[in-house]
């Protein structure tokens, strides 16, 4: 037993040296010290004669040091003594290479490409040496050639990948679709490589190139997996009518592919392309049988009728509701019913009933806090402050770190603030800033701010509670009121800090009324008031989705983002602004 253990602490040891050694090694070369590297690494193979990874290090220093022949020396020598070995010729056909010698390196490529043909199992190696040495063409020959002699070896990714090195995009796209054919489970990783190479223009020669070969395998080997690959394209290329062709064509064939129709709606939705999702949602409704999935689709059905302005919405919830009953199952629909009701119809009295009905026959937690979450933003628009801090406290210690909680935190600090308690709104502001949602936690940061910055010192009044006020009043859709506090703001505070929110919040109540052009110039007041602003980066993006959604003006919406990109690197918008303006430049997104 003492002499096992004695042999394994020597085993040990030993492990240790090398791989310290082997790290030293490691950092001479980083440092351009090859010699010094070229001595730890000689006395490493010596060691381990059999580590390839050594040895390419030896040759390596060797050859940057100018000793070729001693490269050339080192490596027939280990050839000699391990004929096996014929993957060695790659690296003896670089060293002639790297001395321009093209005729010898081409004659040693020869042999090891050769080599396949008498033992497959070395073509893997051999095509990864090649690939090293950036020896492309030679590296997709001993994968091609490993693939035809061995039916069990699939080196299409690498292929790929090497297509892609070389720039070949219509011979990448060709083998990754060859990969997926071999093996569906492929799918998600071809996927993920490929809209690397693609964007959301589907004029992109890329984009192009991938429809094309697409195409042209669903129509020599017919299979799902190619109409799945198409609608993905499609969706990625912001084309949605497109891939519901697609997904319907699939579900035709298997009705569960129904579940990529409602994500399918669900994306749509979601990039304003509401005929789309009504088309998705309409279909859902008329082929399923499953309860879920068609109050699923009346509920979206619903919002792009408030969202495409369309008329009768009113009606249309009581028929749903009417159809599908006053239920537990329905409650996401009484919940979007009464946030209609409230800031859309201005009926918040019937929304209350609704809410405080489903309270009633709620079934979890979860469902209970949804309907008084949504029941506190009813009291807080018809100004029942303390009732709705009731509801929203009771969300925040029923389910203590849930989303839904930090939610909750939020809208008592939100509620607070429009109260005018801003000591309590900023002690709940604290917590949230560290939120695991980012959504919640900028909006904690953007009020916090708001506070912060415009708190009244010494009993001076700053303009805060009057902010207060018309924030409150532009939650509560009295947009002009609203507008009003916010003009005598700009007149009895000017110079305060508070004037740039009163201009900021102005701009965006112009946005919600769809006066794009006063919007621009409002928000351009407030750079103008202070170039070093901290509300530019928002009013910068504020602008550039403006000019690039609304107005259709991308030159100018580009400005914008670029401005945030190269003037604000630590704004919360620096990732967004930079997709944007990459894709409205036409960039192959990575």
């Amino acid at each position: 037993m003492k002499k096992a253990f004695i042999i394994i602490a020597l085993l040990y040891s030993c492990f240790a040296f090398s791989q310290n050694n082997f790290m030293l090694a490691e950092d001479y070369m980083r440092q351009g010290e090859y010699k010094k590297a070229a001595q730890i690494y000689e006395s490493l193979l010596k060691r381990n004669p059999f580590n390839t990874t050594y040895l390419k290090r030896l040759v390596t220093c060797f050859q940057e040091t100018d000793q070729y022949l001693k490269a050339e020396t080192l490596l027939r020598e280990t050839l000699k003594n391990n004929p096996g070995q014929k993957y060695l010729h790659v690296e003896i056909g670089y060293n002639f290479e790297r001395q321009q010698k093209m005729i010898l390196a081409k004659r040693e490529y020869e042999i090891a490409l050769n080599s396949i043909d008498i033992n497959p199992s070395l073509g893997g190696i051999i095509g990864r040496m090649f690939r090293q040495n950036n020896s492309l063409d030679n590296a997709i020959i001993a994968y091609t050639k490993t693939m035809e002699l061995n039916k069990n070896a699939n080196y299409q990714f690498q292929i790929a990948q090497i297509y892609g090195e070389k720039g070949e995009f219509d011979k990448m796209f060709g083998a990754y679709i060859e990969l997926v054919d071999q093996n569906e489970s492929y799918l998600g990783t071809v996927q993920r490589l490929t809209s690397r190479y693609i964007t959301d223009d589907s004029k992109n020669e890329n984009n192009v190139s991938l429809k094309r070969a697409l195409l042209r395998k669903s129509v020599s080997n017919p299979k799902d997996v190619w109409n799945e690959l198409l609608s993905w394209l499609f969706a990625k290329q912001k084309e949605y009518q497109k891939a519901f062709i697609q997904e319907k064509a699939l579900f035709k064939r298997n009705p569960e592919y129904i579940d990529n129709i409602i994500t399918l709606g669900k994306i749509a939705f979601n990039d304003r392309d509401y005929a789309a999702a009504k088309d998705c949602f309409a279909f859902l409704l008329e082929n399923t049988n499953f309860i879920d999935e068609k109050l699923n689709a009346e509920l979206y059905l619903l919002k792009v009728g408030i969202e495409t302005g369309e008329k009768n919405i009113t009606q249309r919830f009581d028929t749903v509701l009417s159809t599908y009953g006053i239920n537990s199952k329905t409650i996401p629909l009484q919940i979007a019913y009464a946030d209609f009701l409230t800031f859309k119809s201005g009926n918040p009295e019937k929304a209350e009933n609704i809410l405080e009905n489903a309270l009633s026959f709620s079934k979890s937690k979860f469902q209970q806090a949804r309907i008084k979450l949504k029941l506190g933003d009813v009291l807080v628009f018809t100004g029942r402050f303390n009732k709705a801090l009731i509801y929203f406290s009771q969300v925040q210690t029923k389910l203590k770190n849930h989303p839904l909680s930090q939610q909750a935190r939020f809208k008592v600090a939100q509620t607070s603030y429009f109260k005018g308690d801003f000591k309590w709104a900023m002690a709940q502001l604290k917590v949230l800033k560290g939120s695991t949602s980012q959504l919640i936690a900028n909006d904690a940061v953007d009020l916090f701010l708001v506070i912060s910055d415009n708190e009244p010192k010494d009993s001076i009044p700053s303009g805060l509670k009057e902010y207060a006020r018309a924030d409150l009043l532009a939650y509560q859709n009295k947009d002009s009121e609203a507008m009003t506090i916010l003009t005598g703001i700009l007149s009895k505070y000017k110079g305060f800090p508070v004037e740039d929110e009163a201009l900021f919040k102005q701009a965006q109540i112009l946005v919600k009324q769809k006066k794009y052009n006063e919007a621009i110039l409002t928000f351009a007041k407030v750079v103008a008031l202070d170039p070093q602003g901290i509300l530019n980066d928002d009013v910068y993006y504020e602008m550039a989705e403006l000019y690039n959604k609304q107005l259709n003006l991308p030159e100018k919406a580009k400005e914008y983002y670029q401005k945030i990109i190269f003037e604000y690197p630590s704004s919360i918008y620096l990732v967004d602004a930079r997709k944007k303006y990459r894709e409205l430049r036409g960039d192959t997104i990575n």
